[in-house]
């Protein structure tokens, strides 16, 4: 089976790390999907004074987080470890991507900006091989 492409945007103490382990993440646009294997990308939140892509990677574990009794709407949640692969050689955050809004253009970057910054949210999404041949260009 072909592994899927995701990206992932949290919170990162370090983000040279050779593994980013996160815990108990959102998932958003099939994020929920995410497998041992799939290959990621990892984006340190602006929110938490990170700077954007910052690396590349393969996930070597992911579990579902089990929903909780007697919330009606609840965002499924998945935690995850990355070994990373690479680093990113080039700068790409909100500030890059804020350009890309017209939300039915099919670019990469406005598919990136529409699902990471649309919401500025922390989380796992699953991305197009066009979004994720794009993020190739930066490593």
């Amino acid at each position: 089976m072909k592994a899927s492409m995701f990206a992932i945007k949290a919170e990162v103490r370090d983000p040279r790390a050779r593994t980013f382990t996160f815990t108990a993440e959102k998932t958003m646009y099939g994020g929920k999907r995410i497998a041992k294997g799939d290959t990621i990308f990892v984006f340190a939140s602006e929110n938490e004074g990170g700077q954007g892509l910052i690396a590349s990677g393969v996930v070597t574990s992911a579990k579902a987080i089990a929903k909780k009794r007697g919330i009606a709407r609840q965002t499924p949640r998945v935690s995850i470890t990355i070994r990373r692969a690479a680093l990113a050689k080039r700068r790409l955050g909100r500030n890059e991507l804020k350009l890309f809004s017209d939300w039915s253009d099919g670019h990469p970057e406005t598919e990136l900006n529409f699902k990471f910054y649309r919401q500025a949210t922390n989380k796992i999404v699953g991305i197009s091989d066009e979004a994720a041949a794009f993020l190739r260009g930066f490593f």
